[in-house]
């Protein structure tokens, strides 16, 4: 057993899939399976419980999964820091990135970054902000986008939008000619929000009970393309970044200002503190840093 196949491992851990991992790791699937039986028959456990589509880890395959990602980690970082002393400026960067500001931010960034950095790859997870975070936590990516505040005993971070959240509405809504609109007075309204792995979802809900009420929730979605086409449908009210806002046809629903109180929406670049940073990362950073700006 090589580094390569807990690597193989790992990937169906955390794509749930022998199919996805294969194709996230770009090799066929017949490759990912047969290195998962040769680790089977070489520990003598079974590592994944197969069941309809779904593949989940075994209490043997949790044991494995905790001590592949340390060992894997510890590989990388010799990986890099050799890599460094030999100064090849060239290197593999995972980013973790929520799906509902990809689009905004980060093409653009992204084809920046490849003309000046040609032999830097980038591989994208995108996940909700929470999920970022964690895999960041986890040593599973090695830099993310997350909704601040996270916790600064274990990121180091830098914020580079920082905006408020508005309302959505049907045009023909009750609100709809209203110059801004109050948290209150959505008291009695249908909510759709992102799902529960977006840290926005907490967010409004918590606002929400501070003011007084708790929304009622008729739709979650990762895709803010769906949710705002809900609201088009008129079958509710939601709320998203102006960023996002942006990007939506006003001729289908109606934007306005929350307050009372308004709702603030902070986007962070994270990554661990305690972690060695690759030439890869630490070239994102300060070019991400330079070229998107920083809000103190």
């Amino acid at each position: 057993m090589d580094i390569r196949h807990l690597q193989y491992f790992l990937e169906v851990a955390r794509l749930r899939s022998f199919t996805k991992a294969a194709d996230s790791l770009y090799i066929t699937q017949p490759t990912i399976s047969k290195t998962i039986k040769n680790m089977e028959d070489e520990w003598g456990v079974s590592l994944f419980h197969r069941q309809g589509k779904r593949t989940e880890l075994t209490d043997a395959g949790r044991i494995m999964y905790q001590q592949a990602q340390q060992m894997v980690e510890s590989f990388q970082r010799v990986s890099d820091e050799l890599e460094d002393l030999m100064n090849l400026k060239r290197g593999h960067l995972r980013i973790g990135l929520p799906p509902m500001i990809g689009s905004s931010f980060f093409p653009e960034v992204i084809g920046q970054f490849h003309r000046k950095y040609p032999q830097i790859t980038i591989q994208l997870f995108e996940d909700g902000a929470k999920k970022v975070e964690a895999d960041v936590e986890s040593g599973q990516t090695d830099i993310g986008v997350a909704v601040l505040p996270v916790n600064d005993e274990v990121f180091h971070y830098y914020s580079f939008v920082e905006e408020n959240l508005r309302l959505l509405l049907h045009p023909s809504h009750r609100l709809a000619g209203r110059e801004s609109v109050s948290l209150m007075e959505l008291s009695e309204e249908s909510f759709v929000l992102f799902r529960e792995d977006f840290t926005l979802h907490d967010r409004i809900i918590r606002e929400c009970i501070s003011a007084g009420f708790e929304p009622h929730v008729v739709y979650e979605s990762s895709q803010w393309d769906l949710i705002s086409g809900m609201v088009a449908a008129n079958l509710g009210i939601a709320l998203l970044p102006e960023t996002i806002c942006r990007e939506i046809d006003a001729s289908r629903v109606t934007i306005l200002p929350l307050d009372n109180p308004s709702i603030p929406w902070q986007l962070g670049m994270i990554w661990r503190k305690d972690r060695y940073l690759s030439f890869a990362a630490r070239e994102w950073i300060a070019f991400t840093r330079s070229l998107l700006g920083e809000h103190r």
